[in-house]
């Protein structure tokens, strides 16, 4: 596979830091688009070129494969009316941006992995959620699924286009889980409302063996839902989190409380999905980190 080129944007985030040197491995040689100076971009990715802008791509030669993943941190700030259109523009406009530039290349990549969540389905309560499931129309279904159109022209031009729907992803050394963690260390860590709500977390380490199975099987194309099998609810999360700290979980969160502070973006935590990747496993996908505790042992260094 020495000769295949690969295209990342997001590669220096939170997943993108782990796949980078996963590709490098499997043998691509890997351009990763990123406004962080080259040698950061490096010091984070390993042996990687880095491209500063879009206009950058006219020089290459062309790619095999393209990794969109791209796009601001939904949680990281409230979501006002300006955070909002800057969480579409990280994302929509930003694929948009990509998927012309690609288009206009002699050579059009083989495949695309095209980023998403499972905060396309909205609010879903305790239905069991695959990718067949009629999402309930909120701001993370119509994000993501505009994030999907904004690559869909490829697919008109024969690019097999993979959608990465991701749930709540759990790794070391950042992420949702060294927010939650600090909490606990405190012994101030708790449920959120009254934790009914699911939580389709995943090892940060399957999203990425999930992206390289979809850029090489070749009868993989459209939404996969990149979840552990084994969904829990936030109580159950919580309950093992601090069992894997070896500490108490006594403070539970009230919804008021969040919704006084977050706002609307506290439905993020408030209410869920219980999601399946009913796709991957029906396709031969195996997941590494199944269980929960096993993954946030692993995840926590413990």
């Amino acid at each position: 596979m020495t000769d295949k080129r690969i295209l990342v944007t997001g590669g220096t985030g939170f997943i993108g830091r782990v796949l980078c040197p996963n590709l490098l491995e499997a043998g691509y040689e890997v351009d990763v688009l990123s406004r962080q100076k080259p040698e950061d971009v490096r010091a984070i990715c390993g042996r990687v070129t880095p491209i500063r802008h879009l206009t950058g791509l006219g020089e290459r030669p062309g790619y095999d494969a393209v990794v969109n993943l791209a796009g601001e941190g939904i949680a990281e700030k409230r979501w006002t009316e300006p955070r909002k259109q800057v969480l579409r523009d990280s994302r929509i406009a930003l694929t948009r941006e990509l998927v012309s530039a690609l288009l206009s290349h002699e050579k059009l990549p083989h495949v695309m992995v095209s980023g998403s969540a499972v905060g396309y389905y909205g609010a879903q309560g305790e239905a069991i959620v695959t990718e067949k499931s009629a999402p309930n129309d909120e701001f993370s279904h119509r994000l993501c699924a505009d994030w999907e159109k904004a690559a869909s022209p490829l697919t008109d031009q024969g690019v097999r286009v993979c959608y990465s729907r991701t749930g709540v992803v759990a790794g070391s050394g950042g992420g949702f889980l060294e927010r939650m963690v600090l909490p606990f260390k405190l012994g101030l860590g708790g449920r959120i409302g009254n934790g009914s709500q699911y939580m389709p977390w995943v090892h940060r380490q399957d999203v990425v063996n999930a992206i390289l199975w979809m850029l090489s099987e070749e009868s993989a194309s459209g939404p996969y839902n990149v979840v552990s099998p084994n969904p829990v609810t936030n109580r159950t999360f919580t309950r093992t989190l601090a069992d894997v700290l070896g500490r108490p979980a006594l403070f539970p969160v009230p919804a008021t409380v969040l919704k006084l502070a977050l706002g609307e973006m506290s439905r993020l935590l408030l209410t869920g999905q219980r999601a399946t990747p009913e796709r991957l496993e029906q396709e031969g996908f195996r997941f590494t980190w199944p269980e929960l505790k096993p993954a946030l042992k692993e995840a926590l260094g413990k």
